[in-house]
């Protein structure tokens, strides 16, 4: 596994990565030479405007997406130039994703949502079972995984989303914009959940446009125009 130079594990590592897009021969430059670690136990926003960028970023982290050019490490290996089935596998077992809309399934109960992914992966019931269990109540939502998606708010919809996430036991913690389409007290619940599961030892790199929450993070990087154009440390928090 690489490490950054200053002691601590580098689960992501981007080096150079640019990603262009063409359209009826107009290429668009979406990120351009980006280069940061995400070191094991942080907790990274990656803000900026609409458009600057931070959506592409973060489904290249995700291997949704492949950069046009430069180099993605995870967890210390090369993984730009894998196979398509070698990429499903590796997000489901080592990446965790938060989503703005959820994406929750409508007619899975919210416990069936949550051991989706474990069931992909083969594994035993009795285990599946433990997981699911467990992530639920990290989340507070043990007592509704009987209920449906339509059947829960917002915020525990995005409570139900984060559990799916955690099940899988992930690497690190992607979440785009995740508070998004939730109302201010909802999203600050969620804030204060992934604050409390990085606490807790999850790796968690985040987008969002919005700068107080920003702020929860360790560290935060700047987009805009598909460049890092600032970094800072936040304050330790309460």
């Amino acid at each position: 596994m690489m490490d950054n130079g200053n002691g601590s594990e580098s689960l992501i590592r981007l080096e150079n990565v640019s990603k262009v897009f063409v359209t009826d021969e107009v290429e668009t430059h979406a990120l351009s030479s980006v280069h940061f670690d995400v070191r094991k136990g942080e907790y990274l926003s990656i803000a900026g405007p609409s458009g600057c960028g931070k959506s592409t970023l973060l489904a290249i982290l995700g291997l949704l997406d492949t950069p046009s050019d430069g180099t993605y490490f995870l967890n210390g290996k090369p993984v730009t130039g894998l196979k398509l089935s070698e990429r499903a596998r590796i997000r489901n077992r080592e990446i965790g994703f938060i989503f703005q809309a959820f994406n929750l399934i409508g007619d899975l109960t919210v416990y069936e949502n949550v051991e989706l992914p474990l069931t992909y992966r083969g594994m035993p019931s009795a285990e599946r079972k433990r997981r699911v269990q467990e992530s639920l109540e990290r989340v507070g939502m043990s007592h509704r995984m009987k209920h449906y998606p339509s059947q829960l708010s917002g915020g525990q919809q995005q409570r139900v989303a984060v559990a799916r996430a955690l099940s899988g036991d992930p690497l690190i913690l992607l979440a785009d914009e995740p508070t998004g389409n939730l109302d201010s007290q909802n999203g600050e619940a969620v804030m204060t959940l992934l604050r409390e599961l990085h606490q807790a030892g999850s790796t968690i790199c985040m987008v969002t446009h919005d700068p107080r929450y920003a702020e929860f993070a360790d560290r935060t990087i700047r987009l805009f125009d598909g460049r890092i154009v600032e970094e800072s440390l936040e304050s330790v928090k309460n």
